[in-house]
């Protein structure tokens, strides 16, 4: 007797952007070199968090600058790599609503679009991640906070913040990265 072909399974569109994608036996070179910048652009925002001496924010770009109830934007952060990392971190992102109103938004993601995790990153590097935040069609918010830091899911445990003095945090080793306003 014959079994039914079952058809292939199908992944609803708005899900392929949620999807966390690694690359099998780490990063390629070329991958590598997407991912590594030999000098940072022009910052909209300037970091200075310093992870357990290990990853310190250099800073972030926004494009664009601003936000609009069902838009979204691209953010580029930077970050220079202090020392070896011994564990593959996720870059944990909240985003919320500034007063508060919105249910929050976590846009978690592996480092350089899964393609270079953290335990190849090198000593002396910066690596360049990017991730985009969509805020809903009907969000109310005026400004959202961007909040970030590095998560390891098998423990789930953070990089602590070494620095809580010298950046806006909320004393839970998650920065605020930034601030974007939401135009009508």
């Amino acid at each position: 007797m014959r079994r039914p072909v079952l058809p292939a399974l199908l992944v609803p569109v708005f899900l392929l952007g949620a999807c966390i994608v690694e690359a099998p036996g780490g990063a390629s070179p070329n991958e590598r070199r997407q991912s590594v910048v030999t000098q940072v652009p022009t910052l909209s925002t300037r970091g200075g968090a310093n992870f357990e001496d290990k990853v310190e924010l250099v800073g972030a770009n926004l494009q664009p600058g601003r936000l609009s109830p069902g838009d979204s934007a691209r953010v580029t952060a930077y970050f220079k790599v202090l020392k070896s990392l011994d564990e593959d971190y996720t870059i944990f992102v909240h985003v919320e609503d500034a007063e508060g109103r919105m249910e929050r938004i976590n846009v978690d993601h592996k480092p350089a679009g899964g393609l270079y995790p953290t335990t190849q990153w090198k000593v002396g590097e910066t690596v360049k991640d990017e991730f985009t935040i969509a805020l809903p069609p009907g969000a109310s918010a005026q400004s959202i906070n961007v909040w970030m830091g590095f998560w390891e899911p098998k423990t789930d445990g953070r990089l602590q913040l070494k620095n809580p003095e010298a950046v806006r945090n909320d004393g839970r080793s998650r920065i605020l990265l930034m601030q974007i306003p939401v135009t009508r």
